[in-house]
């Protein structure tokens, strides 16, 4: 059986079989997928898979305490990084975003309880044929989406928020033809 059309190269080949649709609870992670799926705005996963290494260099492991107390030398610092996607913006938003991060996490114990409230703390099982039948947003995305921006994060719109419902496992968006959708499925069964 194949596995998702858009995994046909390195490094979408090992992201798609070992990480996109698994099940992610660690903080740090989600934190981490949040920023990289808002530095992706506009541009390839591909591209972001890419520089993945070097944003984890860059943005101090992505520990959210550490980001949430960067000022303008590290903005200027990181806009000299050709490691990463170098956009002012994307930078400051993952600044704001790591301070918004730790207020939530501060408000409901964990980043984690907070955004799988929106998928009601279980993944969601799709079952599609097509990657044509993908949605861009769905209104668990919208819904997150909105009380993010209510919470003034940056670069987290509805289609954003989808793709990191997608990478983090809260939806599973394995085509029914891909191996990883049963193994995905028929893991979460058994927890």
């Amino acid at each position: 059986m194949p596995r998702c059309p858009w995994a046909t190269t390195e490094p979408n080949i090992t992201y798609h079989d070992q990480e996109w649709g698994v099940p992610v609870h660690d903080d740090r992670l989600l934190f981490e997928f949040l920023i990289l799926e808002g530095a992706q705005a506009g541009l390839s996963w591909s591209t972001i898979l890419k520089k993945r290494g070097n944003y984890r260099k860059a943005f101090d492991g992505f520990r959210p305490e550490k980001i949430a107390r960067y000022g303008a030398r590290d903005i200027q610092r990181l806009l000299g990084n050709a490691g990463i996607v170098r956009n002012r913006l994307k930078i400051a938003a993952t600044i704001e975003n790591a301070k918004m991060f730790l207020a939530v996490r501060k408000e409901f114990g964990t980043f984690d309880a907070y955004l799988w409230k929106f998928v009601g703390g279980k993944p969601i099982q799709n079952r599609r044929r097509r990657m044509a039948d993908v949605p861009a947003r769905t209104p668990e995305s919208d819904a997150m989406s909105r009380d993010l921006l209510r919470r003034r994060f940056k670069f987290v719109g509805s289609t954003i928020c989808y793709a990191l419902m997608q990478a983090t496992g809260m939806v599973n968006d394995h085509l029914v033809t891909c191996p990883r959708h049963m193994e995905l499925g028929d893991a979460r069964r058994h927890k």
